[in-house]
């Protein structure tokens, strides 16, 4: 596993975690939105007792709902021993839900804010050391754990939507952060069944969203200059590059374009596109009419299916994938083996 960075800081007040990774039994999960619910339904297949608090009035109708949503793609991925909605308790406040939790997961709005306060309340509110990771999409950790007592024991915890699907996780501290609390989450997080990645250092937007974002972007100038439509652009990565994504990413599929030269070649006879006006970088303004474009585009792909209908072909899909490029077993039987 990558070591944590050598420019984090420990804070002094930082506590040492009350567990081993491996003997966590009880996680909070605060925020129960799409990010949040998809964690805690990641939680609860992998065995473990999960607390939720959310401060909207049907938090925990929602949040039953969206697991019970999830249930049927997490049985295919494979339950753990004990796993069960059951062992899901939603609570009236903040505090109860962090009481006993050996780990905390912060899913909130991405609102700076927000994130400074309940990252304080969480670290006043949790039992001494246990590490508390938020899944902030974009804002670095030194900018979160400002107000917060023991900042040492704050990591982020990066998820890819939904958490409960796709494996990946992007852990890195800030400068306040202890060492020893980031890789007690990489450890955490890889006991609890994600692809961890640990950064060793802080970068607006993490990996996987910077590279997101630039492809976002791209599509983005395309159907407001009206080069191409939303169902182009989707089926220009379903049936092209994304089918080798699925199974090496851009890195390793441009080396293959070199041959046998590999990526030394493909630097040398490609490298002078990088030149070319292939991409625009910054982002469209997003006026009206783009933004009525793309939400008209979405509907006309979505011909007719509810968002409950995408989300389960979606899970259907990315299950498929991950058994036939080898991360899952092809069948519940051969899980045991």
């Amino acid at each position: 596993m990558p070591s944590p960075s050598s420019t984090t800081t420990a804070d002094p007040a930082a506590s040492a975690a009350p567990c081993l990774p491996e003997d966590v039994r009880r996680v909070a999960c605060v925020g129960a939105g799409v990010i949040g619910g998809g964690w805690a339904a990641h939680f609860l297949a992998r065995g473990y007792d999960v607390t939720a608090w959310d401060p909207a009035p049907d938090a925990a109708v929602r949040l039953r709902r969206l697991i019970a949503a999830a249930w049927p793609a997490l049985e295919q991925l494979g339950l753990a021993d004990g796993a069960s909605q059951d062992r899901l308790t939603v609570t009236t406040t903040l505090e109860e839900a962090v009481a006993e939790a050996q780990f905390v997961q912060e899913s909130a709005p991405e609102k700076l804010d927000l994130k400074r306060d309940l990252l304080a309340r969480l670290d006043a509110a949790a039992p001494a050391g246990t590490v508390i990771a938020s899944s902030t999409s974009g804002y670095p950790m030194t900018d979160m754990q400002t107000e917060a007592a023991d900042p040492g024991r704050l990591v982020v915890g990066h998820p890819f939507n939904p958490p409960y699907l796709i494996p990946l996780v992007e852990v890195v501290g800030g400068e306040r952060t202890a060492p020893a609390a980031v890789d007690w989450a990489s450890r955490f997080y890889a006991v609890a069944g994600k692809s961890v990645i640990t950064m060793d250092r802080e970068v607006p937007g993490f990996i996987a969203n910077r590279l997101q974002e630039a492809l976002w972007r791209e599509a983005l100038h395309m159907v407001a200059s009206g080069e191409a439509t939303v169902a182009e652009i989707d089926a220009s990565i379903t049936e092209g590059p994304g089918l080798r994504w699925a199974v090496m990413g851009p890195m390793l599929t441009f080396a293959l374009a070199g041959g046998e030269g590999g990526m030394a070649h493909m630097l040398d006879h490609f490298g002078p596109s990088l030149k070319s006006p292939w991409t625009r970088l910054e982002a469209p303004e997003l006026d009206r009419a783009l933004y009525d474009a793309v939400v008209a585009g979405c509907e006309e792909a979505a011909d007719g299916r509810s968002i409950a209908d995408l989300v389960a072909e979606r899970d259907r899909g990315v299950i498929d994938v991950l058994r036939a490029t080898g991360r899952l077993p092809r069948s519940a039987e051969e899980a045991t083996r």
